[in-house]
Formats: structure tokens, C-alpha cells, sequence
């Protein structure tokens, strides 16, 4: 079956232009709103990342710590050892504010130039948000309420913590609770645009899977609370989704199948002094395509007792955990230091070398010599673990990083 969707749901084609169009010449008079406080901020970065592999992992992530990405078997990826350079962190954004009589308006527009989908191991542009709301309403695409993006330590590997559940989304959100910072409290509720992945394991080869076709009749539903408080927050996500799949083919085997995915994602940050202690646990079934690295959402069970359906469709349990320590040593220096896992529940259909569990790590000390630069060193640490054959390979790298950040605002009043 062929259930497929990118990590950011939208992808943008090279080549794409943004074109920023302003009307102002509708005065206040001629809408009956002051719009003497509009704002448009323009910001990005143009960044480098590059260092030295000590082993081997998909050329097409070969700039990021991915463990599911790693060999599945001895140098499926050729030798160890290889040098990488990259911009594709380079960033560019535009937000802007403006005071109507329903409420502030706000939108954003952001690219940056990491390929994945048929894009991966490329310098492209991607979307990343097109998201307005208005009040307590809004739409587009960004994060979704299943994730706390506030959870994302200060690091300088792009992919980040595998077991973090990360997604930006397209989506439609009521927010009946707006926090005006990352820290207050918040309630949060969206129907989200569905889609998953699936492992057709031992079979993936057969004629009678090739004709098998996921459907959506429903989208996702999410939802979030934050508790905000004077040391940090403590926030508490959920998300139930449908998976449908229909076998279109007319043999001797019924292959349809549908399945509940759900999760619940408990996320904190905890002020230390200057200091900022990230803390994730998520757990769920079904919601790998949530999650920052995880692979199939649905997995194949043996069911050989019953001729007309001798295999089923499953969603596959997931367990993730974050723990990250943000060290501000001053203005000008800090340091970051965690670990994170994603453990895979796989169904007795999956390959022996299927993905089963990943291990990600990393610490750093970063420089902040004048105000929008940023550079550094950092070490990382992965490990992958396969299903049944009992493979483990690592992954070991040290990385160095140049920011340049710009930023404009204009209007206001």
C-alpha cells in the first residue's frame, strides 16, 4: 500500500518567486479601520554547515543526523568517512501585523532551501509557513498543535531530536485561549490535513500490494493546553486521525483495512536561572508521520489463518522522548547538551531489518561575537537499531556552523 506525505505537507518547486504586493492606498477613512499600526518584518539568514562524518549514512541527508536514515546493513552507503558542506538551513520570511476591527491580523510567509520529498539531498526552495489568523481564528500552514516547537533546543544540527514530534501542517485552528507569549497560557484546537506512510514489510514485492490505495475521509483532529507559569510551562497535546486503505484489485484476497491513530504529547520547558531544561514524552499509534524521524505509520501483521485476508494493515506504536539542557553561559557564549530516542512497537510482517529504535545526541558551545552572528562547533551522536537481525550502526560527527541573520521591520506607528 502507498501511503506517502512529506515531513512539511507543502513542498515548493525551484524556481518559485515571492512577489509582496501592498495596497495602501485605501485610506483609514475608506475602511473605518485605523490601520496606522501595520507592520511587515522582513528576516532570514544565510547560514553554513560543514564538518566531517566519521561514518555513513543516505547521501540524500547528508547534511543532517537522521537515525532512520542510517545503514540497515554493513556499508549499504559505500565506506565511512566523508566531509559535508551546506546552506540549506538559509532562511527567508516575512511577517506582517495589522489592527482591524475584528482583531490584529497576522500572516507569515517563510522558505528556506532544504529539499526533501522529490527534492531530498538538494538546495531547493521549500515552504515552510503560509499561515494567517485573524482573532482567535486561523489557517494555512504551520505547526501543529500535536507539536511545542518551544521544545527544540539551541543547536545547530538542522533535523534536530528524533523522538520530537514536529510537523508544520496545513490546517484550519480555533484558539479560544491566545497566549501573547511563548510562556502564558494557551488552548488550541485544528482539523488538519491527513495523510501517513506504510511498511509493506515481507510482501512490499507482491502484485496483490501494488494495487492496495490509502484513503483520508476525514481529516485530523489535534488539539493542545499549555500552563503557562513564572518558571516556564507544562503542556499537554492529543491528536486522533483515520486511516482508510482500499484494495482495488480482483483476485482471491481481500486486502481493505482501516485503523484509529491517536497520541498524546506531554511537553515542558523549565526556566533554571538563565538557564532552559526542554522536556518532551510523546506516545501514540499511528502518528510516525508527526513525529521528527520515525518511519511507516502502518505496518503489516500476518494473518495466515484467514485465506482471504492472510495479512492486515496495523498502526504501529511509537515512544519518544526529548531532553535537552540550554546553557546560557553569557550574551555572547552558550552551550546546548541532550538526548533523544524513538522506540518502534513492529508488526511480525515487517523485515528483519526494518527500523526499530534510534538514539540521537549532540552537545555544543556556540559564539555570539556581535549582535546577528552566530558560530560554532558542535558533536553528534546517532545510533539506529534494526527490527530482528540484531544490526546497530552509528553515526558520529563534528559539525561547524557560520549565521548571518538580517532583520527589517517597517510601519508601526
Amino acid at each position: 500500500m502507498t501511503l506517502k506525505r512529506d515531513r512539511s505537507a507543502t513542498a515548493c518547486a525551484a524556481g518559485s518567486v515571492l512577489v509582496l504586493v501592498g495596497a495602501a492606498s485605501a485610506s483609514a477613512q475608506d475602511t473605518g479601520e485605523n490601520e496606522a499600526g501595520s507592520t511587515m518584518e522582513i528576516y532570514g539568514h544565510a547560514m553554513l554547515d560543514t564538518g566531517y562524518e566519521g561514518n555513513q549514512n543516505d547521501p540524500d541527508w547528508f547534511d543532517v543526523v537522521r537515525p532512520s536514515k542510517l545503514p540497515a546493513f554493513e556499508d549499504e552507503f559505500g565506506k565511512d568517512g566523508r566531509w559535508f558542506a551546506s546552506v540549506r538551513q538559509s532562511r527567508f520570511g516575512v511577517r506582517t501585523s495589522t489592527p482591524t476591527g475584528l482583531g490584529e491580523l497576522k500572516t507569515i510567509f517563510e522558505f528556506e532551501l532544504f529539499g526533501t520529498g522529490v527534492d531530498a539531498g538538494q538546495t531547493t526552495f521549500r515552504l515552510r509557513h503560509a499561515y494567517g489568523e485573524l482573532g482567535h481564528f486561523g489557517a494555512g500552514q504551520t505547526w501543529s498543535p500535536f507539536m511545542d516547537i518551544d521544545v527544540f533546543p539551541n543547536s545547530i544540527e538542522y533535523w534536530g531530536p528524533n523522538g520530537m514530534v514536529f510537523f508544520r501542517n496545513v490546517q484550519l485552528r480555533w484558539m479560544p485561549i491566545k497566549g501573547e507569549t511563548d510562556e502564558d497560557t494557551r488552548l488550541t484546537f485544528a482539523l488538519e490535513r491527513p495523510g501517513a506512510s506504510a511498511d509493506q514489510g515481507n510482501y512490499a514485492d507482491r502484485i496483490e500490494l501494488q494495487n492496495v490505495r490509502a484513503r483520508f475521509p476525514y481529516p485530523d483532529v489535534s488539539g493542545e493546553f499549555r500552563l503557562g507559569r513564572e518558571w516556564g510551562y507544562v503542556e499537554i497535546a492529543g491528536i486522533v486521525r483515520y486511516l482508510k486503505w482500499d484494495d482495488l484489485l480482483e483476485d482471491q484476497f481481500e486486502l481493505s483495512g482501516d485503523d484509529w491513530g491517536w497520541g498524546v504529547n506531554l511537553s515542558s520547558n523549565i526556566d533554571i536561572g538563565e538557564h532552559v531544561l526542554r522536556l518532551q514524552t510523546v506516545y501514540g499509534e499511528g502518528i510516525q508521520n508527526y513525529m521528527n524521524d520515525a518511519p511507516a505509520d502502518v505496518g503489516i501483521r500476518n494473518n495466515f489463518g484467514d485465506p482471504v485476508r492472510p495479512i492486515v494493515g496495523e498502526v504501529l506504536p511509537v515512544l519518544g522522548l526529548v531532553a535537552f539542557l540550554d546553557i546560557n553561559w553569557s550574551e555572547k557564549m552558550t552551550s546546548t547538551v541532550g538526548y533523544s530516542y524513538v522506540n518502534i512497537d513492529n508488526s511480525n510482517g515487517q523485515a528483519d531489518d526494518a527500523f526499530k529504535r534510534g538514539d540521537y545526541a549532540l552537545a555544543n558551545v556556540l559564539f555570539y561575537p556581535v549582535e546577528n552572528v552566530m558560530f560554532g562547533p558542535e558533536i553528534q551522536w546517532a545510533r539506529r537499531k534494526n527490527f530482528r537481525d540484531g544490526f546497530t550502526s552509528d553515526d558520529l560527527r563534528l559539525q561547524f556552523s557560520v549565521r548571518y541573520s538580517f532583520s527589517h521591520m517597517l510601519g508601526g506607528t
